[in-house]
């Protein structure tokens, strides 16, 4: 069964940062492109982050670009996703995706916050 479980989000403050992870299991992660996309209240799903299959050529939104790194461990078939910096704005549901499938996982909350 293909299933992604993410997790590490929390309650940080403006400046901080967290790591996310999206443990995928009954299928590869290094053969597939995966995207992070997050939801905030009341709004439609942002585009956040993609890694592409093999070489793992990365791409990132405007809005996160500099702050964000994309990156999967081929041993722990997880995909993580680096937050530096973080911004009220960012405050979501941040969400994992085969970009092929558009399987994704259950969400794990991100809420910056002073």
């Amino acid at each position: 069964e293909v299933q992604l479980v993410e997790s590490g989000g929390g309650l940080v403050q403006p400046g901080g940062s967290l790591r996310l992870s999206c443990a995928a299991s009954g299928f590869t992660l290094s053969m597939v492109a995966m995207t992070w996309v997050r939801q905030a209240p009341g709004k439609g799903p942002e585009w956040v982050s993609r890694i592409n299959s093999g070489g793992g050529s990365t791409s990132y939104a405007d809005s996160v670009k500099g702050r964000f790194t994309i990156s999967r461990d081929n041993v722990k078939n997880t995909l993580y996703l680096q937050m530096n910096n973080l911004k009220p704005e960012d405050t979501a549901v941040y969400y994992c995706a085969d970009v092929g499938t558009h399987v994704r996982g259950q969400g794990t909350q991100v809420t910056v916050s002073s």
